[in-house]
């Protein structure tokens, strides 16, 4: 009976982790409907303000702002958002490599990276990139408010002329099922990368406030042109990196719930597969015995 009770204390000690599994699926698909319903409720906005900056871009030049300033890339900052967390299945494993790929064909651009996440900044000091800044300590909610700190930061370094282009790169949210690792430009702002980054944004179907917009509409800017372009650009550059990061939020939340749902549906499988090892280990002990009581009986007689 040695090798039924080593089966049946399996069997305790895979219920007990599927009850685990099963309630980590639980809080991911709160926190999952949580940070989509952010992603969803950030789209529109982040949507229009794309399109008023791409409606006001069209009055002057794109040199007039530092943001929208094009120049020779020698220098540029990575933003890597990944999990703070495992158990998430290939959620932070594709995005790293994603990066990977970035630094081995970029050869000619000196790279430089902010982690956002425990699992990135563990992954790019692991091969040895120049990691700028860390910010592991965000939370899973996170406003506009906790994400100010990377903007300003993007925002300093590429004003000052440390960097000449500024990447994010993210996990996009497409469905529960499905998400993309996505690496986009952000500085410097484009009017090309405006539109495709407007037409992107989740479903376009419904129209948003600014969609009948005109670049030919004549404008009175109070307090000034120069003064409302400096805080929209800025705006708008805060909006994308908190955009993309409830885009990664959503897909690392979508990630683990899957995860966790396959390794609850594999100990279940599990659990029948020793249940039944179990029963034919005790049917064989209990035929044993009977077997040998029979065989007792007849040596008597």
């Amino acid at each position: 009976m040695a090798g039924s009770l080593d089966i049946k204390r399996r069997i305790k000690s895979v219920k007990n982790t599927k009850k685990i599994t099963k309630a980590m699926e639980l809080v991911s698909a709160s926190k999952m409907k949580r940070a989509v319903n952010a992603t969803l409720s950030a789209r529109p906005y982040a949507r229009a303000s794309w399109e008023i900056l791409e409606s006001l871009s069209a009055i002057s030049t794109e040199s007039e702002h530092p943001l929208l300033k094009k120049r020779e890339v020698k220098n540029a900052l990575v933003v890597l958002i990944s999990s703070n967390r495992g158990l998430c299945g290939a959620y932070n494993a594709q995005i790293i490599r994603r990066v990977i790929e970035m630094i081995k064909h970029d050869t000619e651009v000196n790279l430089s990276f902010v982690a956002v996440g425990k699992k990135g900044e563990a992954a790019l000091r692991r091969i040895g990139q120049n990691i700028v800044a860390s910010f592991t300590d965000l939370p899973d909610n996170a406003s506009l408010r906790d994400v100010a700190p990377i903007g300003n930061l993007l925002i300093e370094d590429f004003t000052n002329g440390s960097y000449d282009k500024v990447y994010v790169a993210y996990t996009d949210f497409v469905s529960a099922l499905v998400s993309k690792p996505t690496i986009k430009p952000i500085l410097p702002i484009s009017k090309t990368e405006v539109k495709e980054m407007s037409e992107n944004l989740g479903d376009n179907d419904e129209p948003t406030p600014t969609s009948n917009l005109q670049p030919t509409t004549s404008y009175v800017f109070e307090p000034g042109y120069d003064a409302l372009m400096s805080k929209l650009v800025e705006k708008i550059a805060r909006a994308q990196v908190y955009q993309m990061l409830l885009e990664s939020s959503a897909s690392e939340q979508s990630s683990r719930m899957m995860a966790m749902k396959n390794a609850s549906e594999a100990a279940g499988e599990m659990i029948d597969d020793l249940t039944l090892a179990f029963n034919k280990a005790r049917q064989a002990a209990i035929t044993k015995e009977i077997s040998e009581i029979s065989a007792g009986m007849a040596s008597v007689s």
